[in-house]
């Protein structure tokens, strides 16, 4: 999939956990790793909300787009 979920790298440089965050989003932590991984279909913009205001980021700190290799050639 050519979206990028950087939610690691933001909670790294918060000193977060993945249990907080999930616990200060208000979302389960397995639903949190299904996002964080790359495996979500969707994201409410109520969640993306929610994780930039607990993460004190913008969506784009959070979600990048990357070229599939066959888009690129």
């Amino acid at each position: 999939m050519p979206i990028a979920v950087d939610i690691d790298v933001m909670l790294a440089r918060r000193k977060m956990s993945v249990g907080e965050l999930a616990d200060r989003v208000g979302i389960t932590p397995a639903n949190l790793a299904v996002l964080k991984n790359g495996r979500a279909k969707a994201v409410r913009f109520a969640t993306l909300a929610a994780l930039c205001e607990v993460l004190q980021c913008q969506p784009g700190d959070l979600l990048r787009w990357e070229a599939d290799d066959a888009e690129a050639g």
